[in-house]
């Protein structure tokens, strides 16, 4: 759902705002409310976030984040899984993960719901490309399709089950297939 206010709020005014549930993403001075999660969309999220940090974050490699507010680049978005490299995740003193993210994610990961346009998912990816992302996913559940960009490259098509999906360098150890991400909605 698009909120356009009376008058443009800029994104200092955006961040100000009470956080909203389901979150609501600030783009081209536009409100943007993501649709609440369902069903095969909160499965492949779940699973994914648990597969990705099973690899890398032992070895403090990398973090996967659900759900994570991250604002660059004049917008702040909420990707379904932001990932960091371990160096780019932002610390407080005591050296826990900060509240505030205010940088692109190193990979970012948007799974597609029934209701949500597709052509608003891939501009979120393309910007955080832009804005020094490595790789970006969108998920399809419905046409049980993977598209993978990256940046100054043609974007890839997964669709067959026995597809391997390529992953960032920074996360190389993960081996999964189109087959396998899609299964998870069959358990």
């Amino acid at each position: 759902m698009v909120q356009t206010p009376a008058k443009p709020l800029t994104l200092e005014e955006f961040l100000a705002l009470p956080e909203t549930e389901p979150a609501s993403e600030y783009v081209d001075s536009q409100i943007i409310q993501k649709p609440m999660p369902q069903g095969e969309h909160s499965t492949i999220q779940g699973e994914l976030i648990i597969a990705v940090n099973a690899v890398v974050k032992p070895k403090k490699v990398a973090r996967a984040f659900p759900e994570l507010r991250c604002t660059f680049g004049g917008r702040s978005i909420v990707p379904d899984v932001a990932v960091f490299t371990w160096e780019r995740i932002p610390r407080k003193e005591n050296g826990g993960v900060a509240n505030v993210f205010q940088a692109a994610p190193d990979w970012i990961i948007e799974i597609l719901s029934p209701d949500q346009s597709a052509t608003k998912v891939t501009k979120k990816i393309l910007h955080s490309l832009k804005h020094g992302t490595q790789m970006g996913w969108l998920i399809d559940p419905t046409e049980q399709t993977i598209f993978v960009y990256q940046a100054k490259q043609q974007p890839e098509v997964f669709d067959e089950p026995e597809q391997q999906l390529p992953f960032p360098s920074f996360a190389s150890e993960l081996k999964l297939t189109v087959g396998v991400i899609f299964g998870w909605l069959l358990e």
